[in-house]
């Protein structure tokens, strides 16, 4: 890590770091350890407000849309694994969006798939509990985390804040054959006690009620910024944090469901991504960082509010579709939003979901085939997997 980099000291703190390597012998260098976020609002200038504005607009818009549907949950698995597919990608761990919608949740086809299909497990936990009043805490955050790396390499070093120092990317300028820490892109603080506290302060601040004093927007960043500057596990830290954005939205009451997917517009602009995160911490440019911020999470609440109505006009057309035909049972309809609310789905789930007989909801599926509202994946692929195109085509859109 550049040490020269660090200009404001008001940003945190550089303390000493030491130990040896296997091949390259003994080191010594320094980590950054954040200060602790303030309680009132960083300086912005006019230009990011209006764009904290915007977003604060938009996502508006996309609740008022999301309250105003006779099953806003319907949207939120498809919509998580959308998240999970850019979030993950933005790590390097890639499966393409159709596999990921179309994945057996219980046999994923790759170690890439399981990690994926991890992330929606551990938001769809996590969303859940603290819509039953679990607070945000270090040992929320750590159960997470532990949901998120289950059935990985590093399973067993996760579900708890980090024992080892840890590096984050590598400069381009660092010569080659050095040690890993002095060609670091970022070295995060060092474990122990002092992360663990650092920790337990960021999760009661998010806790705390900033109305008043931080737009949630501003709060959903500033946070979003200390934990992945903390960077407190040792692996997952980038999907996690941007897993409490939404939460965090969620928790200031400016969503009423997670149907939010922020991480598209993260991942098409990753290197100004991590270049805005690092510049908080060297230079104090918290306004640069909340502008743009602000920019993702208005572009991320219009496309998810585009692709919301889209699903929900195809949904009705489905229905017309049904209407046109000679099927007149109502499960026939509950189906298809079962299919809207699981892009691809077996019948044994289905059954489970519509609480109809196993038989039935074969003999209902067969009718949707023969009308052209499902079909069924390939044998050898998916074995009996059924999914609505024009429900998989929305998603996939500009993908």
């Amino acid at each position: 890590m550049d040490l020269t980099l660090f200009q404001n000291e008001h940003m945190g703190a550089l303390l000493p770091i030491k130990g040896s390597d296997a091949l390259l012998g003994d080191w010594a260098h320094k980590a950054f350890v954040p200060a602790p976020l303030p309680s009132q609002s960083p300086s912005l200038q006019g230009k990011t407000f209006l764009a904290v504005a915007d977003a604060r607009a938009s996502l508006a818009a996309l609740d008022s849309t999301a309250r105003q549907l006779p099953n806003p949950q319907l949207l939120r698995y498809p919509a998580l694994q959308r998240e999970a597919q850019s979030t993950s990608a933005l790590e390097g761990t890639y499966a393409p969006l159709e596999a990921v919608l179309t994945a057996d949740e219980e046999r994923p086809r790759t170690p890439e798939l399981m990690e994926v299909l991890n992330y929606v497990l551990m938001a769809n936990s996590g969303f859940h509990e603290v819509t039953q009043g679990r607070p945000i805490s270090v040992s929320f955050l750590s159960s997470m985390q532990g949901i998120l790396m289950q059935g990985t390499p590093l399973a067993e070093e996760s579900g708890r804040v980090r024992q080892r120092q840890v590096v984050i990317g590598r400069r381009a300028d660092a010569p080659i054959g050095g040690f890993p820490v002095h060609a670091a892109r970022f070295v995060p603080s060092p474990p122990g006690l002092s992360l663990e506290a650092s920790l337990r302060d960021l999760a009661d601040w998010m806790q705390t009620d900033h109305a008043g004093e931080i737009d949630p927007v501003v709060v959903a960043a500033m946070a979003h910024y200390q934990f992945e500057t903390l960077h407190p596990f040792r692996d997952g830290n980038g999907r996690l944090g941007r897993f409490l954005i939404v939460l965090q939205l969620l928790h200031a009451g400016v969503l009423t469901e997670p149907t939010l997917t922020v991480s598209p517009w993260f991942e098409a602009r990753r290197a100004e991504y991590y270049d805005r995160l690092l510049a908080v911490s060297t230079d104090g440019d918290w306004d640069g960082f909340i502008a743009f911020f602000a920019r993702g999470l208005q572009a991320a609440a219009d496309q998810t509010l585009r692709q919301m109505n889209e699903l929900v006009q195809v949904q009705s057309e489905l229905k017309d579709q049904i209407r046109a035909s000679s099927i007149r049972a109502d499960s026939a309809h509950a189906l298809v939003d079962f299919a809207v609310a699981n892009p691809s789905f077996t019948a044994k789930r289905a059954t489970d979901a519509l609480n109809l007989s196993y038989q039935r909801v074969n003999k209902l599926i067969g009718q949707l085939i023969e009308i052209g509202v499902l079909e069924q994946m390939p044998e050898q692929s998916y074995g009996r997997r059924f999914f609505a195109p024009r429900v998989m085509a929305a998603l996939t859109r500009g993908t």
